[in-house]
């Protein structure tokens, strides 16, 4: 079978990306022709189709430059023609969207819809519901109004703060419209039962959405294998990921800081700075910053627990999924799909944003809680693994 992937980016950016990189690994391990299409980025892997991309377009600069972004946002300008182009010389039978929003165009979907192959898209974010991406106002507070269909993004600013940018947002997803999109997409995947409710609670069909959770990329459980489970954690929590306000990164602090806990976080983030000078000097809290992969899982799988604090609506997050194949348990808000991943067995859930039941949960963790490492890795680990994920994504491939 040929597959072509689509996400915008092609390096280890972010979660849809590192999902987008592990599906091309796997569906090329299992014997299957597969091909990249991305946006042309200095940071993209190295691939051999990589002059097949599509040109780079900024959305910052002259107004020559933010004028060939606009028409990308819309399906215009040279994206046709790449689009067509790797259509023509691949002739897949399956094209795989991830993120594509903006900097790609949805329009490969629809072309290749035309051409009557099959279009899978694997949801990432609420961009079909909420033009926005991340159902969240710019202060903080989730937000649903647009799942209605009915647009309000540009009144609320919801992109980050900006009327314009929200205005641009507002017309991507009236051209990229709910039924539009639908119509060009045979199934849909939602990683979370969370994120197939929401998109049926959307309008959307329940004949063109399946659940099909995230699997742990193979490179990164061979490492966590070879690592093993220490006979005894070390005394201190840990968070991996970015620090910023929806990932709920300052609940976590400030609950660690009142409770007196050792707590290790790793990871970058627009509230790097500011948290370092709140909390930096506090002692046990340790910000480290960027860590490398080796580094991720002697911190996972040495910490009590790892701590998942958002805010909004998370999907199915890998954090949780490499905690738990580490053996690790996880400290997680109970708030879109995490609650999913979790069980008395493996973890523990919090009303999220609440610091006072948080504070109480790093507290009394060690008098409280024990939990059964090596079992949790088991499981974990035959739940996550890629095999599972495949049988899955080849019905959703074949319409079977």
């Amino acid at each position: 079978m040929r597959i072509l992937i689509v996400n915008k980016f092609f390096y280890p950016r972010g979660g849809d990306c590192v999902v987008a990189m592990a599906t091309r690994r796997l569906l090329t391990d299992m014997g299957h022709e597969v091909r990249v299409f991305a946006m042309d980025y200095p940071a993209n892997l190295t691939l051999t189709e990589a002059s097949g991309f599509a040109s780079q377009i900024d959305f910052a600069g002259p107004i020559t430059h933010k004028i060939q972004a606009v028409r990308r946002l819309l399906g215009k300008g040279d994206i046709r023609k790449a689009a067509n182009a790797v259509l023509d010389s691949f002739r897949p039978d399956v094209v795989h969207l991830h993120n594509i929003h903006s900097y790609l165009s949805p329009l490969i979907g629809e072309l290749a819809h035309r051409r009557g192959i099959r279009v899978v898209w694997t949801l990432h974010d609420y961009k079909l519901l909420c033009p926005a991406y991340s159902c969240r106002r710019p202060s903080g507070e989730n937000c649903e109004e647009c799942f209605t269909g009915s647009l309000h993004v540009t009144r609320h600013a919801c992109m980050k703060g900006s009327r314009l940018q929200s205005l641009l947002a507002d017309i991507e997803a009236r051209v990229w419209n709910r039924r539009r999109l639908e119509a060009m997409t045979d199934m849909f995947i939602a990683p979370s039962e969370f994120m197939r409710n929401k998109m049926l609670e959307g309008g959307f069909s329940r004949k063109k959405i399946t659940t099909i959770c995230n699997f742990i990329d193979p490179l990164k459980l061979e490492t966590i294998e070879k690592a093993g489970i220490p006979e005894k954690p070390e005394d201190y929590f840990c968070y991996i990921g970015r620090l910023t306000d929806e990932k709920g990164t300052e609940t976590m602090l400030a609950a660690a800081a009142e409770a007196g806990v050792r707590l290790k976080v790793a990871g970058e983030g627009p509230l790097l700075a500011e948290s370092r000078r709140k909390y930096e000097a506090i002692p046990g809290i340790s910000l480290l910053g960027h860590l490398g992969h080796s580094q991720i899982v002697e911190l996972l799988r040495s910490a009590k627990a790892s701590v998942l604090p958002s805010e909004w609506y998370e999907n199915n997050p890998l954090g949780v999924i490499e905690s738990l194949c580490c053996g690790t348990p996880v400290i997680g808000a109970a708030i879109g799909g995490i609650p999913e991943l979790l069980s008395p067995s493996n973890g523990i859930t919090f009303s999220s944003g609440n610091i006072e039941e948080l504070t109480s949960i790093f507290r009394n963790f060690d008098h409280r809680h024990s939990f059964p490492r090596n079992h949790i890795a088991t499981e974990a680990r035959a739940r996550f693994r890629q095999e599972a994920h495949y049988t899955l994504l080849m019905k959703a491939y074949t319409g079977s």
